[in-house]
């Protein structure tokens, strides 16, 4: 069912309608090298050859995976040779093209950049990540999405009615409910769209004299898909960031809603619980500091447990997160005190707060004026430094008006009264 032509083509409108880039491109512009960036099942490979059929180019496509420097030189050659016998373009298609080391990129640039390959990169991972800037520089860059239930759902009914390349000899047909849910469940990639359709069309059974797909048969082959995730790339990073920012902002729905997905598509419990953790820390801690605790002991409770029970440990934990009062002043108290640390070097600690354990130290004035907090009024010296001489007063935390950090604020209003 890979797609011939444009007409033939499911989504990506927003680069292929009349008059876009990439539509002008297939329809015989002048060629160039592109970046085909976007998840599976989208169109990168066809797209590809649609391209090169369109500028009757020589194609030629290869895995990242697979192939190596010594094929990229065979394909170099074959391009030269039909270039002086035939003036024909060759288009080198490389698939995963991420996959690529940056050694192994700078192998074909230069046969990008004197014409004798058009180079068309396919890639699930944010190429300005995996991709040479060289090469990004000579490559335009095209953004596919993942297409529409729509669309996937008209896919499958062109596969049922083709008969050349599809199940149309067969006589199948499916039910409303069944197209939807296999559509559902393929999660915007075609591909597993026709593979889940492939296996529901050998559970078909006759229904008023025809074989049919039936929302029970599509229920089983849909069974256990998980949605887009991958462990190591972008979209790893998205939902981990989305979720933090769904904490950050209290919006405990948008937080649940976001932890279920990465769940869903195989995250490591841990890795969200320990995650958790930072945000405690980074996002409400002392407004709250039970925040933190009950981080840690919903990563405890994981650990002891396992999914999925434990799993709602770390809900509740997200939860609690979202709807804590929020402070990031120890997380940018701290990043302003490591920043201090950087730019005044190793200075020494005041004589008056050094230990004196012994009678040289004393007499070389170590703890010379320390005054003892507990026999001060209110337990506090006031006044009484402990920065290096040699550093200016500085202020750090700052306590925000929320939770117990009102307080805390308070408490420290009255005691930074005095000097340094």
């Amino acid at each position: 069912m890979r797609p011939r032509s444009l007409d033939e083509f499911t989504g990506q409108t927003h680069l292929l309608a009349a008059g876009k880039p990439l539509r002008r491109l297939v329809e015989g512009a002048t060629l160039h090298s592109l970046l085909l960036w976007g998840p599976p099942g989208t169109g990168k490979t066809t797209l590809a050859r649609l391209v090169a059929v369109s500028a009757k180019a020589e194609f030629h496509a290869l895995s990242a995976v697979l192939a190596g420097v010594k094929d990229i030189r065979e394909i170099v050659e074959r391009a030269r040779a039909a270039r002086t016998e035939r003036g024909a373009l060759t288009v080198l298609f490389l698939d995963e093209v991420h996959r690529f080391n940056r050694s192994q990129q700078d192998t074909f640039l230069p046969f990008v950049e004197d014409g004798t390959l058009v180079f068309v990169g396919a890639t699930t991972e944010n190429p300005s990540f995996e991709v040479n800037g060289a090469l990004l520089s000579r490559a335009r860059i095209y953004v596919l999405k993942p297409l529409s239930a729509a669309d996937l759902e008209g896919l499958i009914e062109r596969a049922l009615a083709d008969a050349e390349r599809g199940l149309g000899a067969s006589g199948i047909v499916i039910e409303p409910a069944a197209r939807e849910l296999l559509a559902r469940a393929a999660d915007g990639d075609a591909r597993r769209a026709l593979n889940f359709l492939e296996v529901a069309a050998d559970l078909a059974v006759p229904v008023a004299g025809r074989p049919t797909i039936t929302e029970a048969a599509a229920t089983d082959v849909a069974a256990g898909g998980h949605r887009r995730f991958d462990k190591r790339g972008e979209q790893f990073y998205d939902q981990m960031s989305v979720l933090h920012k769904a904490v950050r902002g209290s919006d405990p729905d948008a937080a649940l809603y976001w932890l279920c997905r990465m769940l869903d598509g195989g995250c490591d419990p841990l890795y969200i619980a320990r995650r958790a953790v930072r945000m405690a820390s980074e996002d409400i801690g002392n407004a709250d500091p039970r925040a933190l605790a009950l981080a840690l002991e919903a990563t405890a409770a994981y650990e002891r447990l396992g999914s999925p029970e434990g799993e709602l440990a770390i809900a509740q934990a997200i939860v609690y997160l979202a709807v804590a009062p929020k402070s990031n002043a120890v997380y940018t108290a701290y990043n302003a005190a490591r920043a201090d640390v950087e730019s005044f070097g190793t200075l020494d600690v005041p004589l008056a707060v050094r230990n004196a354990p012994t009678r040289m130290m004393k007499e070389l004035g170590y703890g010379k004026g320390y005054r003892y907090d507990h026999d001060e009024p209110g337990a506090h010296a006031a006044g009484q430094r402990y920065f290096p001489d040699e550093m200016p007063p500085r202020t750090y935390y700052d306590p925000q008006p929320r939770g117990l950090e009102i307080k805390i604020k308070e408490a420290l209003a009255r005691r930074r009264g005095g000097p340094g």
